[in-house]
């Protein structure tokens, strides 16, 4: 198969820790031919999607790639394009999706559907599960959100574009800052967050559960904060662990899976802390790397497995 990934600048990636490079590299030792291009390279020409794109040689090691050439490409000719670009979703995320869409009008097989990227705004996709969610109040307006507060007392506001645990921060009634937090997020109430009820199970942990084509890893992610933290996310310094699935843990994935697989969703990682469901991220989930360190589990083949069964099913370049 010929795999294109559309990706942050390869420079960037880091090696032993990006669910991306973890994807190329099952590719290439299941034989595959792997390319790579950035969204600003897409480009449509007389109604046909196109990319400058990257061949690559693909390692082991920490000098993990070499390009051999660049050129232009149609996106048809790929067996699958796989939307890797890390978020915010903003203009530029939002009109590459545009572009991949027309990849597909054309005939691409691209992973994850770009109106499914459009569509489930990761924060806001967890309101298709209200059994599963603490409680949770979407606003612009302080008032509310301090109505909020009120009621809970200890709440966790965030942005809806944003990832990595950017932007997250811990509320209680006695923060002098409060004000200045929602009207920093809020944009002076002109851009809706997300305010939910303080889990203390953080402390165990945010686990992934990652779902590959409807099927669930049986390994979740638990993100460790660090100490005096309430983010788990790695990319706020938490610590990673693998553990198994518990029960409620399999109930959500078991309920999601079947949903996501309709919609287009590939690749999806469940957020859950505790007992519940704050995210379900389909732009570019990570923790590839870490659960099969930890368990064994080759979570970048299970992946292109997956890829192989869909083009073995369809007609395919």
């Amino acid at each position: 198969m010929k795999l294109l990934f559309i990706v942050d600048p390869l420079a960037g990636l880091k090696p032993y820790k990006d669910s991306s490079v973890a994807m190329m590299r099952a590719a290439t030792l299941r034989g595959h031919a792997v390319f790579a291009a950035e969204a600003r390279q897409l480009n449509v020409q007389h109604g046909t999607a196109h990319a400058a794109c990257s061949t690559l040689d693909v390692r082991a090691d920490d000098d993990w790639y070499r390009v051999i050439e660049t050129r232009d490409w149609l996106l048809k000719d790929f067996d699958a394009v796989v939307m890797r670009t890390d978020p915010p979703v903003d203009t530029d995320y939002l009109l590459a999706t545009h572009l991949l869409g027309v990849a597909e009008s054309n005939g691409a097989r691209v992973l994850n559907r770009p109106a499914c990227l459009r569509d489930f705004n990761e924060k806001l996709a967890i309101l298709n599960f209200p059994q599963f969610i603490a409680p949770t109040l979407i606003s612009a307006d302080a008032s509310a959100i301090g109505s909020f507060l009120a009621e809970h007392q200890d709440i966790i506001v965030k942005p809806l574009t944003e990832m990595g645990g950017s932007g997250i921060f811990r509320l209680t009634l006695a923060d002098p800052n409060r004000n200045a937090i929602l009207e920093t997020l809020t944009h002076h109430g002109r851009r809706a967050i997300m305010a939910q009820r303080y889990l203390p199970a953080i402390s165990e942990g945010d686990k992934r559960i990652l779902l590959i084509d409807g099927e669930i890893v049986p390994w979740a992610l638990a993100r460790i904060p660090k100490t005096g933290e309430t983010r788990g996310n790695l990319a706020a310094g938490g610590t990673a662990r693998a553990q198994p699935l518990s029960a409620r843990d399999q109930k959500i994935a078991e309920t999601i899976a079947p949903w996501a697989k309709d919609h287009g969703i590939f690749l999806a990682g469940l957020d859950v802390i505790g007992d519940c469901l704050t995210e379900i991220n389909v732009t570019s989930p990570t923790g590839f790397q870490e659960i099969t360190a930890q368990t064994g589990h080759d979570v970048a083949a299970q992946f292109i497995s997956a890829i192989e069964r869909g083009c073995s099913t369809t007609i395919c370049p």
